[in-house]
């Protein structure tokens, strides 16, 4: 049940990435996210009931991580192409696979490590073929940015499995989105005050701009479904977490459609082959499951 669980969560994973990179196109980063967020947590507040002061400090320790994930990837999806961006976010299982055995003792059978590897290969060989997707300073800032949301949402993974041990996945959910929304909305309120020091971050992230924009609605319900699914899978008595990781990633493919259908990118038959690989070490994951 946790693999299907799994593979729910990475198709909406798949299309929430290309939501918010059509959802940039109005709005500026932070505006997008605190929108989203906020609709998110609308969504799930039926669930949020008072728990144990630890289990809201790690809660917001989580919710930390998450921001900085959120933020600093999206700064990377508005500089770089949508199948770049995914491919690249795509590396973190190599690290949640590295450290779930190191940290937590898992295993894993002959199956799901060739099915590891072969996901893995196909990642490098991806990252490979897209390098001429953009200018190369513009590639080094969005890299930047999607190299520390690809480290803060590994430590984030990591940090879901030893919270979930003692919580309900929608007490989880539901409070995480919360103190998320805080946190934005207090760095929404310094990114606005005027600061030289700030100069570098104003380049990097667009100028805020507020539009209504129903995308922002779409990407609030889907990443509240694929977060909802994923805290699910993790609380089954038998789930590893350095296979979900690996089929979460597997949303590279539902965002690599999306990029060739909507968005128009490049350099596709490469690419198409290396995801024809990806998808069987998926296939392996899931049959070892």
């Amino acid at each position: 049940m946790w693999t299907l669980l799994a593979v729910g969560s990475a198709v909406l994973l798949g299309v929430y990435d290309a939501a918010k990179k059509q959802a940039l196109k109005k709005n500026g980063v932070l505006v997008v996210l605190l929108a989203a967020t906020a609709l998110s947590t609308l969504f799930v507040s039926p669930f949020l009931r008072f728990g144990p002061v630890e289990d809201h400090l790690k809660l917001a320790l989580k919710a930390v991580l998450v921001t900085s994930s959120w933020v600093s990837g999206m700064v990377g999806l508005k500089l770089l192409p949508l199948t770049t961006v995914s491919m690249v976010k795509g590396s973190r299982p190599m690290f949640v696979v590295l450290f779930s055995i190191l940290l937590f003792g898992e295993t894993l059978s002959w199956m799901q490590w060739a099915g590891v590897v072969i996901v893995l290969a196909a990642l490098f060989l991806l990252g490979y073929t897209s390098r001429g997707d953009a200018p190369v300073e513009l590639r080094k800032v969005g890299f930047l940015w999607l190299g520390v949301s690809v480290v803060t949402g590994v430590a984030s993974a990591l940090y879901d499995k030893h919270i979930m041990q003692g919580m309900e996945p929608l007490f989880v959910q539901s409070w995480t989105n919360l103190y998320i929304t805080i946190i934005l909305a207090v760095c929404l309120l310094i990114y606005r005050l005027p600061s030289p020091s700030r100069t570098e971050l104003r380049e990097a992230v667009p100028e805020l701009r507020i539009q209504w924009d129903w995308w922002i609605v779409v990407v609030a319900v889907l990443i509240t479904g694929a977060d909802a699914m994923y805290f699910f899978a993790l609380r089954e008595p038998d789930a590893l977490l350095s296979v979900i990781s690996i089929i979460r990633r597997a949303a590279v493919i539902i965002t690599f459609l999306c990029g060739i259908i909507f968005f128009k990118e490049k350099q596709i038959l490469a690419k198409s082959l290396n995801l024809l690989l990806m998808a069987v070490g998926v296939a392996l994951l899931l049959i070892g499951s």
